[in-house]
């Protein structure tokens, strides 16, 4: 059976929920059981709720969580969701959109490219290029946060969105320069930031495009306009088809160590299984899943969006979470799968406690990053939520998922998973920064619980493919010589433990971990020992220099819950009973709020660049003091004896 507005063979059968997303003159697609937020490219589909979409204006019965295909439509509240349906029935319908744009584009491209290309591969549909089969030919993209020109797809301009870290127009000057990109792609609203760069991408021949109603500003293309020009016959198999399904598909763009986003390569067959990833966590096409996470990682993208068609699942797209809204924004649009990062949870355990927040039909969980006390603490407020805890690598070669819903755990090691997906743990020296080797020169594996590095082996089954650019940029990744010569491992930077039963564990981060005493400190260790402290809202725990000694103190930048104020005695009293001597955080940092990163994670080089200086700081510091058995405030005469040695730490 075909969809009788594209054309497309059905091979997956007619279910409900089937939605077409092709271009449609005639209206909505009206596949065999369709349901209400199914979308077409023009006009409202017939019994559409609250969540559905048009390509522009304002649906009929629009509420407060719609979204127009362009701009904010009049009555929405900032940040509200989109509710898409996608199925895999459709998926061709969407690769052809793809497509047949992007090659109308690149046919459109200044030079370099003076004539359009005799050959068009397409890697993934999304930025990056084969012209002539042999020329790479990359594109980049100025994109912060979710696209409104795009109906159900994983934004496919959003996976070269710069390092956050970066200014918007740095960012993009770095990947056009260092990969020689000869196409931008932008949202009309965030022109701004490529505006003050267009003379220089001009004269690096590289084109604009700005997706979003016209009319363009100069100098730049409408790539709407060409969208709409687009034909609508299949793409010719040999402009679509990947020869090898290890080739390039699209590069998502990761903070380097030195601060400059770096390009890390995912093969199509890598894209091809996240289509599988809410299958194998316990989805189905009959769930709808929440996705605030932002477009240009992973996480996302692959796994949220891609995720969502693989199954033929309905997607809640949030353009920003909102912990206030989730449990209304579950209600209103019958979520039963959320996808968190562990910072989400926390947002969501923090808030106050409400009406309705165990009145809702939210049944899994699945996401990385959960801390034990948050996943405690959510499954007490909100309910029995299963929560599948996973962990991965946008450019890693190693994956766990913990399917027992183990408490902490990110899954499970067994002899069976090592087969397919084996990695191993190694001793780490944190104050060298790199695994501890033998007489030999060979590493040594942990035991039964002890903390190691994970590092996973290099081979044609679990492959690493790097990153754009020089080959130091992926090397630097690799361990070499690790048990036998030749050999090669990937290193993910992350210190894990197993236990007896197989279970794994997150430890922490290397470049997060320091060294105090002699001994190592984990950070997320002692945040979790703070947090569980009810005055303590927000923690976070890094390590700073101190003059006179060697290594770092511990330092924890706090926010205090609404209504409490620092108690130094008793929070002196609580350090002690769950902390070893060396892991008790001799500074304190008392703040407002925590700032985040775009993917919510916490902000430490910077706090520990800014040291712990009374007279530098603005906000309110403290120190521990063994004599009075509390924390104390740090004033600048205090910090003078620190200093000096006169008080010692």
């Amino acid at each position: 059976m075909c969809c009788h507005v594209c054309k497309v063979p059905a091979p997956w059968g007619t279910g409900t929920g089937s939605v077409c997303s092709a271009p449609s003159p005639t209206g909505p697609c009206n596949l065999p059981g369709a349901r209400p937020g199914s979308m077409a490219r023009s006009g409202q589909p017939p019994g559409a709720g609250p969540g559905s979409m048009a390509r522009s204006g304002q649906p009929p019965g629009a509420g407060p969580g719609s979204m127009a295909r362009s701009g904010q439509p009049p009555g929405t509240r900032p940040g509200s969701a989109a509710l898409v349906n996608a199925s895999s029935r459709c998926q061709a319908g969407l690769e052809k959109l793809f497509k047949i744009s992007l090659r109308q584009v690149f046919q459109c491209a200044p030079p370099p490219l003076r004539a359009p290309p005799r050959q068009l591969q397409c890697c993934g549909n999304r930025k990056f290029f084969l012209a002539d089969g042999t020329q790479p030919c990359c594109f980049t993209s100025l994109k912060l946060r979710a696209p409104s020109g795009w109906r159900c797809s994983p934004a496919p301009w959003t996976q070269g969105s710069p390092s956050p870290a970066q200014s918007r127009s740095r960012a993009l000057r770095w990947p056009c320069w260092a990969w020689g990109c000869c196409g931008s792609l932008a949202s009309l609203d965030l022109y701004e930031a490529v505006e003050p760069l267009l003379p220089t991408l001009q004269e690096l021949g590289i084109v604009v495009w700005v997706l979003g109603p016209g009319p363009c500003p100069p100098g730049v293309t409408s790539l709407q306009e060409l969208m709409e020009e687009a034909s609508d016959e299949p793409v010719p198999s040999d402009l679509s088809t990947p020869k090898d399904m290890m080739d390039t598909c699209l590069y998502i763009f990761t903070s380097g160590t030195t601060g400059l986003p770096k390009a890390a390569r995912i093969s199509h067959l890598k894209c091809i299984m996240c289509l599988g990833f809410y299958r194998l966590v316990g989805a189905s096409s009959k769930d709808v899943i929440y996705v605030a996470l932002p477009l240009y990682h992973m996480s996302g993208s692959l796994l949220g969006i891609v995720g969502c068609i693989g199954i033929g699942a309905t997607c809640v797209l949030k353009r920003k979470f909102s912990a206030s809204q989730f449990w209304g924004d579950c209600q209103h649009y019958g979520v039963t799968v959320f996808q968190y990062i562990g910072e989400l949870c926390r947002y969501l355990v923090n808030q106050p406690k409400g009406e309705g927040q165990r009145e809702h039909g939210l049944r899994l969980a699945v996401g990385s990053g959960l801390r034990p006390d948050v996943w405690r603490e959510f499954l007490r407020r909100f309910g029995n939520v299963r929560i599948v805890e996973t962990y991965g690598m946008t450019e890693g070669n190693v994956t766990f998922f913990n399917y027992t819903s183990t408490l902490g755990a990110v899954g499970r090691g067994s002899f069976l998973y090592r087969l397919f997906c084996p990695f191993e743990l190694v001793r780490y020296d944190l104050l060298q920064g790199a695994p501890v080797r033998d007489a030999a020169g060979w590493c040594q594996r942990v035991g039964p619980g002890e903390t190691g590095l994970l590092i996973a082996p290099v081979t044609p089954q679990n492959p690493f493919l790097g990153y754009a650019g020089g080959r130091e940029l992926s090397e630097h990744k690799l361990l070499r010589g690790v048990f036998a010569e030749g050999d090669a491992y990937f290193n993910t930077g992350d210190l894990m433990a197993q236990d007896a039963a197989g279970f794994v564990y997150f430890r922490d981060r290397t470049g997060d971990t320091y060294r105090w005493k002699g001994e190592n400190v984990a950070t997320t260790e002692v945040a979790e020992a703070l947090a569980a402290l009810d005055s303590l809202q927000e923690v976070n725990v890094y390590g700073v220099a101190v003059p006179g000694y060697e290594g770092r103190a511990g330092m924890a930048a706090i926010v205090l819950r609404p209504g409490c104020e620092l108690d130094g005695a008793q929070l002196y009293s609580h350090v002690v009973e769950f902390l070893p001597p060396y892991a008790r955080p001799r500074f304190l940092r008392v703040q407002d709020h925590l700032e985040m990163t775009q993917t919510f994670k916490q902000h430490k080089v910077r706090l520990a660049s800014e040291g712990c200086d009374p007279t530098r700081l603005p906000d309110p510091l403290y120190l521990l003091d063994d004599a009075s058995e509390a924390y104390v405030p740090l004033t600048p005469r205090l910090w003078e004896g620190v200093v000096s040695g006169a008080v010692r730490i």
